[in-house]
């Protein structure tokens, strides 16, 4: 077995140690316990009373010392259903705040944003709002499609890249989200990304690592490299200028 499994179930690295060490030696006072767990004495009373309160750790005093011992291992069932319970009222509590925040999105939806979003999984969200934001029927538009770079050339992460675009493209298909691109000469774009699509592609002067992804009054401009960045530009005028240079490009782009 594992001797750090526990961790994987919400336990800290000192619960999971001191819980095992009881495990182990059965009833116990507090100092050899501290000595067998590998944690300090300071800190084992902090630890045995947060596992008290998860029921995984009960006490009984003799003679007025506390000796302390591990509760049945079934008791972290126990454990685990509390904390369902407590995620799913935390759930049930989201369900309700969503509508009053997108009340307060509204709200200000007349003013201009900004927001960096650094990183792999940041800028694969902002991927993931654009189709939940759109509806049936929108549409979005793409300057500079391209495959983005990956740290090291690393196989594994760029399946998982490539994969992730396949799924994106494919959710955007079924909800008939309209994509116009204009891609960089020579990418490769997977069946999915042609769904429900217009694509021509820029000419060679013309095609580098930042791409500009617009739509309604929301642009995001995003720079492609091993620790990719992304700008949100939420403001009316600057999607309309976007939408300028695209009406230029497609013009002189190839089918």
């Amino acid at each position: 077995m594992d001797e750090n499994s526990l961790q994987d179930i919400g336990l800290t690295s000192g619960e999971n140690k001191v819980y095992m060490t009881l495990i182990k030696l059965g009833e116990s006072k507090t100092g050899p316990l501290a000595k067998e767990a590998d944690v300090s004495s300071s800190k084992v009373y902090k630890i045995l009373d947060r596992l008290e309160n998860k029921g995984l750790v009960g006490h009984v005093i003799k003679g007025k010392v506390k000796y302390f011992s591990a509760m049945p291992p079934e008791r972290i069932m126990d454990y685990i259903d509390e904390k369902e319970k407590l995620f799913n009222k935390q759930k049930e509590l989201a369900k309700q705040l969503i509508p009053e925040l997108l009340i307060a999105g509204n709200l200000a939806s007349n003013k201009s944003q900004a927001a960096v979003y650094d990183g792999w999984k940041a800028v694969m969200n902002l991927f993931r709002s654009v189709i939940d934001e759109l509806r049936s029927g929108d549409r979005y538009y793409v300057i500079g499609a391209k495959i983005p770079d990956i740290v090291g050339g690393a196989k594994n992460a760029d399946i998982a890249v490539r994969s992730f675009f396949v799924n994106h493209h494919m959710r955007r298909s079924q909800k008939k989200i309209k994509l116009f691109m204009l891609a960089n000469t020579g990418v490769e774009l997977n069946s999915n990304t042609k769904k429900n699509a217009e694509i021509r592609y820029l000419p060679n002067y013309l095609t580098s690592n930042i791409q500009i992804l617009f739509y309604k009054d929301t642009a995001y401009i995003i720079i492609w490299t091993s620790h990719p960045v992304a700008f949100l530009i939420k403001n009316e005028e600057a999607v309309k200028g976007f939408k300028k240079y695209f009406d230029t490009f497609w013009k002189i782009a190839k089918r």
